[in-house]
């Protein structure tokens, strides 16, 4: 979550239920990347060594 913008951060606690929504929504698409994400994906700068 830390890695969701500002605004969605604070637009959860909007008085505007359009507001609330539309922070859910970003919030959720950051957390659902984040599990999608690959956790051991070789980095591009990581050497491949045989084993």
């Amino acid at each position: 979550m830390l890695d969701a913008p500002g605004w969605a951060r604070v637009g959860i606690t909007a008085p505007s239920y359009w507001l609330r929504e539309d922070a859910a929504l970003e919030l959720a698409r950051v957390i659902a990347d984040a599990v999608d994400a690959p956790a051991n994906a070789p980095s591009s700068q990581q050497s491949i060594l045989p084993l």
